[in-house]
């Protein structure tokens, strides 16, 4: 499980260190690819597989299916950490998430989020004054 914040810079290369405590259930390879709210996810190799397996799932007939897949999927790049404990993220994905210099690495429970600092911080502080009526909402999924 992944869970926790840390903020990390990007060097001129594309480069990101991944902090030591999610490396070990990242694994030596996963995935990066374009997540929801401007942010990149990176999943361990046996949560993507599950998750390519639900997708898969989705209907070829369905245009949202279709757009989500292609979205998700063409973002995606296998990723191996370095000997000190980077991964190279492509201008692509870095573009995508606004990541420039100051990056949020963040734990969020079976996938680890890459976010600008600054739309991070912006995220927070806006969910931070509808946290509570958030939660009433999920009442409903027995949360």
């Amino acid at each position: 499980m992944f869970m926790g914040e840390f903020l990390h810079s990007i060097d001129t290369k594309g480069r990101i260190i991944v902090p030591s405590k999610f490396r070990d259930n990242l694994g030596s390879s996963f995935v990066v690819t374009r997540g929801l709210d401007k942010c990149l996810f990176a999943y361990p190799m046996d949560e993507w597989k599950i998750l390519e397996e639900k997708l898969k799932q989705l209907p070829l007939t369905k245009k949202d299916a279709r757009a989500f897949t292609r979205f998700f999927f063409s973002g995606a790049i296998e990723c191996e950490v370095d000997k000190q404990g980077r991964i190279n993220i492509p201008a692509n994905l870095r573009n995508y998430a606004g990541l420039e210099k100051d990056c949020n690495v963040i734990g969020v429970s079976n996938r680890v989020e890459f976010w600008a600092n600054d739309a991070w911080e912006d995220y927070v502080t806006e969910s931070e004054d509808s946290f509570a009526e958030i939660a009433e909402n999920l009442m409903d999924f027995d949360i």
